[in-house]
């Protein structure tokens, strides 16, 4: 298992470095020059000349790459043109925001949609399979964006329940340490903020995991109906072991594969793809803040901000693969 590990790690190297390099490359196919954006549209071509020259921006293509490689391996994403702030310190904030809001997105997707498609499984053919299914079905086909706004509307406004915006209440700050609010809350002793960060994640949070709580119902249901058929399933139920062991012990045991594999391409999923979340809820997540840096140009930002959420994207799959020969003992390495 180690030595798999470690192969696996680093056969990661090349990934990695050839995700650097699109990156780097589309962002300078990008129209504009950043210099002209951040003095203005008023700066003299010297003033722009002298700017680019700071900025490394008149070396050849490959050197400029150089240079962004010797930086990233040094741990220094570079700096923000926007803001001319540090970006390590700038983004960990932003990044954590969102795989806060994607851990608890997928908690919601994963315990509601396992137990849905297992259900779905033991009863098929009767009214809860149906029902549930049409869900899964209008999950899946349900806008996001239209999704967040009708949760704003009826569980925010009408009724008063969640709150409709941001991670915290203005008037009592968290005191960051982590940046992940539910953490910080319980560092700090304080119960009542936990409670008021964690009635934040509600409304974003189930928004966001709707569309893979369908999916993965739907994988669930049709990886357990085959298990369900199996012979040694029914030996089982012949000895008389009770529906719980069936179904949990020895059903979805054996039928978790697809469905590990469905939730860890989804988690990579969320964490590029929340900007609608973030957006209507305003949520301070990394999906407005590279959004943010596209608007003004600012290609550190752009660049850093991509690598970072395709890093945690093959960080999440190499996961899944190594549970894959954790959790079915047959799957050589």
């Amino acid at each position: 298992m180690i030595s798999y590990t470690a192969r696996r790690l680093l056969m990661l190297i090349p990934v990695l470095i050839g995700m650097s390099l699109i990156t780097f490359s589309i962002v300078h196919l990008i129209p504009g020059n950043p210099a002209q954006t951040i003095l203005g549209e008023q700066a003299t071509p010297q003033a722009i000349a002298d700017l680019e020259e700071n900025l490394g921006l008149n070396e050849p293509y490959l050197v400029q790459y150089g240079l962004y490689m010797r930086d990233l391996a040094q741990g220094d994403l570079g700096t923000s043109l926007r803001t001319n702030r540090p970006i390590n310190k700038e983004l960990w904030p932003f990044l954590a925001a969102t795989i806060e809001l994607t851990i608890f997105a997928m908690m919601f997707a994963l315990v509601v949609g396992v137990n849905a498609g297992i259900l779905s499984a033991w009863k098929q053919g009767s009214l809860f399979d149906y029902m549930s299914m049409f869900i899964a079905l209008i999950g899946v086909s349900m806008p996001i964006f239209w999704l967040g706004l009708m949760e704003q509307w009826i569980f925010a406004q009408e009724l008063g329940w969640l709150p409709a915006f941001g991670r915290e209440n203005p008037r009592d700050p968290i005191d960051t340490t982590t940046h992940f609010y539910l953490l910080d809350a319980l560092i700090a002793g304080r119960p009542d903020q936990w409670w008021t960060a964690f009635k934040h994640l509600i409304l974003p949070g189930i928004a966001l995991g709707t569309i893979p709580m369908a999916i993965i119902a739907r994988m669930t249901r049709s990886s357990m109906l085959e298990v369900l058929r199996s012979d040694y399933i029914r030996t089982v139920v012949a000895k008389g072991s009770g529906t719980i062991a069936v179904i949990y012990r020895h059903g979805f045991k054996n039928a978790i594969i697809p469905v590990l594999t469905v939730a860890g391409l989804q988690t990579g999923t969320l964490l590029g793809g929340a900007i609608l979340t973030e957006t209507i809820f305003s949520w301070p997540g990394i999906g407005r803040y590279v959004y943010e840096a596209i608007g003004t140009r600012d290609y550190p930002v752009i660049q850093s901000g991509i690598l970072v959420i395709a890093t945690l994207f093959v960080l999440i799959n190499l996961t899944v693969d190594l549970l894959y020969s954790y959790i079915d003992p047959r799957i050589k390495y």
